[in-house]
C-alpha cells in the first residue's frame, strides 16, 4: 500500500488559523481545499436556493395545484437508507406542509427489483392516488412513468441518480444530474432532493397566501433525517451537503429528532448528545438498509415516521435484530466469495482487471455489502451476483458493483451494454456502486466484456492500492479532548475524516478474537495503544502506519488510542 500525504496549502491553513480556527483543523481543512472561513459556516440561509434546482417551482406549482383539489399523493420510495429517509421526509414535509392524503409504496427487492416499474403504477392507482411521487429513483423508470400516465395519474420524479439516454415523460422531473440543470451541488441526496422539492412548495404555498414567514411551517425540523440519508448514501459531503449534515447533526445532538431515530441510536447502544456522521453511516444506515435487504422496507420508514416513542422502541429492537441476521449471512457468504475472488488469480500474482463471481446460494440482498468487502481487499472493480428469488425470474441475475478511484462504474456498464448487446437486462448507479440485472446464461460474457473496458481504462498507478492521509500527527495533539473535538465534525465521502501517518515503534503485539491486531506502541517516544481491525500479519518492530484517533475507555479513564488503517511495508 502507498501511504500519501495530503498537500496542505500554507497560505490556506494560516489564513484559517487567523480566523480563529484550531490549528490541527486549520490543517486538516485546508487539505480538503478549504480557504476561508466562510466556507465551513454551515448557516441554513448559505444553503444553494430551491429555484437554482430544475424542476422545483413546478414541482411546487403541480404539488400546490394537487393539495388545492385535495388530490392524493402517493411517494414510491426506494428500499435503502436514502429511500426510506427520502421518504419519510416527503411524507412528514408535505403533512406538515398541510396535505390530508399522502401515503406511500415502497417495492420488494426481491419482487419488484428497483425503481418505478409498471407493476408498481398498477399498485399506485389501485390504491386511489392520483398524484404519483418518485423519491430516489425514477430518472431511468421509462416504463413505468409512461404506465402510470396511461392509468391518469401525475408523475412527478425527483431523484439524484445518473440519467439514461431517455429521460421519462413525467409531468416534472427534479435531479440537478438531469440535462440543463445548473444546480451546482450534483451530489446531493435523493432525501436531499425531496427536501430542496419541500422548500419550493412552501415559496409555493406563501405566494398563494396560506402561510406567511410567520406561521410557515419549520421544515427544518427534517434535517435529521436528510443528514442520515445524507451520510448513509456515501454521496460527496461539498459544502452544500456538509451543511445540511452539519445542521442535522446540530438538532440531534440538542434531542430534537424523530423518536425512531432516538430509538435506533438507543438500539445501537450510541448516544444522541455525542452524535457523530460515523454513528449515521455505521450504526443507523445499516440498521435500516437490513430492512431493505432481509425483510421489507416498510419497516425502516414506519420506524421514521412514527411519533409514539413506544412504537418507535419496539420498530428499533425489530430492524436491530434484523440486521443481526443481515450480519450472519454476510459474514457467511462474505468468506465464501473471498475464496472465490481469490481463486481467480495465483498466489502472489495481481488480481485480474475486474473481479465477478456469483454463486446460486448468495442472498440478493446482501451482494453490495459482500461486494464492498472484496473491494476493499482486492483493491479492483468487483461485481457480486445472486439468482433471483421473484417468481418467473429465476433464470436471471442481480449483481451489485463497487468501484476504485479512476474506474467509474455505471459508465462501464453502459459501455458492456453497448458493446454486448442484450447482455444487460437492466442497470444503473453511480460512479462508486452501481447494479444491473443479467441472464445467467450470459454471466460470462458479462464478466469478459467488462474485464476488457477495465483493461482499457485502468493503469497501474490506479491499481496500486493508495490511501491518502495528513501527515504526522503532533505528539501535544494526542489528547482526548482533541479527540473527541475531531469526531464532532463533518466528515464523510469526498471530505475524508482525518488519517494521520508516520513511522511507529511496535513494542508488542498479540490477535484478539482470532482476527484482529491489537498493538503497543511508542507515538514520538511516548505509549499508545492500538488496534488494527480485520489483520492478523504480525508488523515489524518499525512501521509506517495509517491510523485514525479513537479515545477508549479503562477504569473510568478515556485515553487516546490509534485505530490503524494500513500500512507501507
Amino acid at each position: 500500500m502507498n501511504l500519501l500525504t495530503r498537500d496542505v496549502p500554507p497560505r490556506s491553513a494560516w489564513a484559517l488559523e487567523q480566523a480563529g480556527i484550531h490549528p490541527l483543523l486549520a490543517r486538516l481543512y485546508a487539505a480538503r481545499g478549504v480557504l476561508s472561513k466562510d466556507e465551513l459556516d454551515d448557516a441554513l440561509n448559505l444553503l444553494l436556493p430551491p429555484a437554482g434546482m430544475l424542476g422545483t417551482q413546478a414541482a411546487a406549482k403541480l404539488l400546490a395545484d394537487a393539495m388545492a383539489q385535495n388530490k392524493r399523493l402517493c411517494i414510491v420510495a426506494d428500499y435503502d437508507c436514502d429511500g426510506a429517509t427520502a421518504c419519510a421526509v416527503g411524507v412528514r414535509g408535505l403533512r406538515m406542509l398541510g396535505a390530508h392524503n399522502v401515503s406511500y409504496l415502497v417495492p420488494d427487492r426481491v419482487v419488484d427489483g428497483y425503481g418505478l416499474t409498471p407493476p408498481i403504477a398498477e399498485r399506485v392507482h389501485a390504491q386511489g392516488a392520483d398524484v404519483l411521487i418518485t423519491v430516489d429513483n425514477g430518472i431511468a423508470s421509462v416504463a413505468g412513468v409512461q404506465a402510470a400516465q396511461a392509468l391518469g395519474l401525475q408523475v412527478l420524479v425527483t431523484d439524484h441518480h445518473l440519467p439514461g439516454n431517455e429521460l421519462p415523460t413525467a409531468e416534472v422531473i427534479v435531479n440537478p444530474n438531469q440535462p440543463g440543470c445548473s444546480f451546482s451541488s450534483k451530489s446531493i441526496a435523493g432525501v436531499g432532493v425531496m427536501f430542496y422539492v419541500l422548500l419550493a412548495l412552501r415559496a409555493e404555498l406563501r405566494q398563494r397566501g396560506v402561510f406567511d414567514a410567520s406561521n410557515q411551517p419549520r421544515l427544518d425540523a427534517l434535517l435529521p433525517l436528510i443528514a442520515l440519508g445524507t451520510v448513509a448514501d456515501v454521496v460527496k459531503l461539498d459544502a452544500n451537503n456538509r451543511r445540511l449534515v452539519a445542521q442535522g447533526l446540530r438538532r440531534v445532538r440538542a434531542g430534537a429528532l424523530p423518536p425512531g431515530m432516538a430509538a435506533l441510536m438507543r438500539a445501537a447502544s450510541r448516544e444522541t448528545a455525542k452524535a457523530t456522521t460515523f454513528d449515521f453511516g455505521f450504526a443507523l444506515g445499516p440498521r435500516i438498509n437490513a430492512a431493505g435487504r432481509l425483510a421489507d422496507m416498510t419497516l425502516g420508514i414506519e420506524c421514521l415516521l412514527t411519533d409514539d416513542a413506544g412504537r418507535a422502541d419496539e420498530l428499533a429492537k425489530q430492524l436491530d435484530a434484523i440486521n443481526r441476521e443481515r450480519r450472519v449471512i454476510e459474514g457467511d457468504m462474505r468468506e465464501m466469495a473471498m475464496e472465490m475472488a481469490e481463486s481467480l488469480f495465483d498466489e502472489g500474482d495481481e488480481p485480474p482487471p475486474t473481479i465477478c463471481v456469483f454463486d446460486p446460494d448468495f442472498h440478493e440482498g446482501v451482494v453490495g455489502i459482500v461486494a464492498s468487502r472484496i473491494k476493499d481487499k482486492l483493491h479492483r472493480p468487483t461485481f457480486v451476483f445472486a439468482a433471483s428469488s421473484a417468481p418467473g425470474k429465476e433464470h436471471e441475475l442481480k449483481g451489485s458493483g463497487r468501484s476504485i478511484a479512476g474506474f467509474h462504474l455505471r459508465d462501464a456498464l453502459d459501455l458492456v451494454a453497448k458493446r454486448a448487446p442484450g447482455v444487460l437486462l437492466r442497470f444503473g448507479g453511480h460512479a462508486m456502486a452501481a447494479g444491473c440485472t443479467i441472464a445467467e446464461e450470459h454471466l460470462d460474457v458479462f464478466e469478459e466484456t467488462l474485464n476488457q473496458v477495465a483493461m482499457e481504462w485502468l493503469d497501474a498507478a490506479t491499481l496500486q492500492r493508495r490511501l491518502e492521509t495528513d501527515g504526522p500527527l503532533p505528539a501535544e495533539y494526542r489528547r482526548v479532548d482533541l479527540v473527541d473535538m475531531l469526531h464532532h465534525e463533518v466528515w464523510g465521502q469526498g471530505f475524508a475524516p482525518p488519517v494521520f501517518c508516520e513511522e511507529i515503534e511496535i513494542v508488542s503485539q498479540r490477535l484478539v478474537g482470532e482476527k484482529h491486531l491489537s498493538l503497543k506502541m511508542k507515538h514520538q517516544g511516548q505509549p499508545v495503544d492500538g488496534i488494527w481491525f480485520g489483520r492478523t500479519e504480525p508488523l515489524p518492530a518499525r512501521v509506517k502506519l495509517a491510523y485514525r484517533l479513537d479515545a477508549d475507555e479503562w477504569q473510568g479513564q478515556k485515553r487516546v488510542r490509534f485505530l490503524v488503517e494500513g500500512a507501507e511495508i
